[in-house]
């Protein structure tokens, strides 16, 4: 199983040890590509410029340190990304209080995408960085774009012939697309809120509380040792974890769309 995860704009203040090794990172057939991509977030966040820099980034003025550490990322003291993500998603994983067997089984199958490093696992040693996926970059261009071109093969690869759980935010799914066989061993997750208003049941689409869901999701399935093959699979893991789950219909052969029903946020 290869669980896809977005990653969080809240990170560590700093990491712990040496730099980052890209060539030890996790997808080595991106090495190159994620040289290009740091090298022009540094060039940027080192040129003189600093308003450009937040402008391209997307920062507010009280987030010109951002920019500063940006520009220091090739030295930074690195940490596993699992660390470096402090977000509502990480939160709810809670890494450091999975046992031993379902930290071994995230740190093996979640693959974290990022608009400078593509995708990591959760062992990768990574500096915190500010690199949102819709940035376009000097020489680089928009980085989503760019991704796409480069990661199909390496993903297409990782993803081998197991199930691929999709739990991305829209830009980071937009950098890769599962294609053919892949596709139809793909489930791509939503979240929806499921209340009583005036006496009728509403659903509505979860936004920013479904990355705490989602965590869970995946923190339930590792600590129970699931290792569900098809999304077929999936759906009965899921609901003997007693989650409330169904199929959308969808269309042609491509990955299959679920709806994680939940009645308390």
């Amino acid at each position: 199983m290869l669980i896809l995860l977005p990653p969080s704009e809240g990170k560590a203040a700093s990491g712990s040890g040496g730099p980052v090794d890209l060539a030890a990172l996790s997808l080595p057939t991106l090495t190159a590509a994620r040289q290009e991509v740091l090298d022009a977030l540094v060039a940027l966040c080192r040129g003189g410029d600093a308003e450009t820099a937040r402008t391209v980034l997307g920062l507010s003025p009280g987030q010109a340190a951002e920019v500063r550490r940006n520009a220091g990322l090739a030295d930074a003291p690195a940490a596993p990304a699992g660390q470096v993500y402090t977000g509502v998603l990480y939160e709810a994983l809670d890494l450091p209080t999975l046992s031993a067997g379902a930290h071994r089984l995230v740190e093996r199958s979640v693959l974290v995408f990022s608009g400078l490093w593509g995708a990591v696992r959760l062992d990768d040693r990574i500096p915190p960085y500010r690199c949102p996926v819709g940035v376009r970059l000097p020489d680089v261009g928009a980085l989503g774009t760019y991704w796409r071109r480069v990661m199909a093969p390496a993903l297409t690869e990782a993803a081998g012939d197991g199930l691929v759980l999709d739990l991305r935010s829209g830009a980071y799914a937009s950098m890769w697309t599962p294609r053919g066989a892949t596709a139809g061993r793909t489930a791509v997750v939503r979240v929806l809120h499921e209340r009583v208003v005036d006496g009728a049941v509403k659903r509505t689409v979860v936004s920013h509380f479904n990355k705490a869901t989602k965590g869970r999701l995946v923190r339930d399935l590792a600590m129970a040792g699931a290792a569900p093959e098809t999304p077929a699979d999936l759906v009965t893991a899921l609901r003997d974890l007693k989650y409330t789950v169904e199929e959308r219909a969808g269309g042609g052969a491509g990955p299959c769309q679920l709806d994680l029903v939940v009645t308390e946020l």
